[in-house]
């Protein structure tokens, strides 16, 4: 057979690249958004310091005062963020925990500042757990022999949930994986009349690696590990059984953390529960890609905003993560 005898190459009928022509089509058709709303900011605050603090191992993250941490929301609100989750650093700490519930604490001070600031032009939430305010930096109160006894726990749970919602939280976020937590503060919530604040329930929590950063952060005093309660990474259903009770027990948002390393587990929570999923995008996450763009290894802020799209894309409705303000302006670029 000739050249001239040699049928030409057909090209074929189904061609899937027509909808990435043009930046306008791919905008179009995206079958995910990423939105400044969707994301909420994690900020920490400390008692004793007169300037902000930065944490060695998050960098672009501080230890706020109490007035820094006002120029940050305001910030946040300006950008549209949906909300920010505040952490308090005591000075002092013992092993019940007493300053989470303490009306002149760090934390419930610090609440009451950012909802006079903001009002409600953000969801102001706060982490509900003893571990930042215990002198043995679990998440609970101790037995006798070392161990996080539930039940106790619990109690100081619900006096934690009442000191939170009186210094004017919106959405509380219980973290301690404690079994019965959201039963028990939403019991508490509503016999002191807090119906309205909601709970954002650490549902699916993992032991992890990846929260080293964020003990620098909080000034942890753990020793040892949180392994039997904090949930085993082998296991998706245990997050996703979780989750459900979560939902049972009363919760209005359940979320899984960490984000990136169990994305099966938010895309299975997402495809049972009926009520908005979120995903912690977690320190050691962040942790990785600054270090890797300080590096040169990896372009940051296009990283920045593809890792937060995977985590939207499977499932999350809401992404905590502490590039949430830089990412909303790279988003209005």
């Amino acid at each position: 057979m000739t050249s001239a005898e040699v049928p030409p190459v057909l090209g074929p009928t189904i061609r899937p690249r027509r909808l990435r022509t043009t930046p306008a089509l791919r905008r179009m058709v995206a079958e995910t958004s990423l939105e400044a709303r969707q994301l909420v900011l994690p900020l920490f605050v400390r008692e004793d310091i007169t300037e902000p603090v930065p944490i060695g191992s998050m960098p672009g993250v501080v230890q706020h005062t109490r007035s820094t941490l006002l120029a940050a929301v305001t910030e946040a609100a300006s950008l549209g963020l949906g909300g920010v989750m505040l952490f308090g650093i005591p000075t002092a700490k013992d092993a019940v925990g007493s300053g989470a519930t303490d009306p002149n604490g760090i934390l419930n001070l610090a609440i009451t500042d950012v909802v006079a600031e903001v009002g409600d032009a953000l969801t102001v939430m706060s982490d509900l757990c003893l571990d930042e305010f215990t002198d043995h930096g679990h998440c609970g109160v101790l037995t006798s022999d070392g161990r996080v006894d539930n039940d106790r726990t619990l109690e100081a749970y619900a006096d934690m949930a009442r000191a939170q919602a009186h210094a004017g939280v919106d959405m509380v976020g219980p973290s301690g994986m404690m079994d019965g937590r959201v039963a028990v503060i939403r019991e508490a919530l509503d016999a002191a009349e807090h119906t309205d604040v909601s709970i954002l329930a650490y549902s699916a929590k993992y032991a992890s690696a990846f929260f080293g950063p964020f003990r620098e952060a909080v000034g942890s005093s753990l020793v040892g590990d949180r392994r039997t309660y904090q949930q085993d990474a082998p296991n998706a259903v245990e997050g996703v059984r979780e989750a459900l009770l979560d939902v049972q027990e009363g919760a209005d948002i359940v979320m899984v953390k960490p984000a990136l390393a169990y994305l099966d587990v938010v895309r299975r929570v997402r495809d049972v529960v009926d009520v908005p999923v979120a995903a912690y995008n977690v320190s050691g996450e962040y942790a990785m890609l600054e270090a890797a763009a300080t590096q040169g290894w990896i372009d940051r802020e296009p990283a920045i905003l593809e890792t937060l799209m995977a985590i939207r894309r499977a499932g999350a409705d809401v992404v905590l993560t502490y590039w949430a303000a830089e990412a909303a302006r790279l988003l209005a670029r």
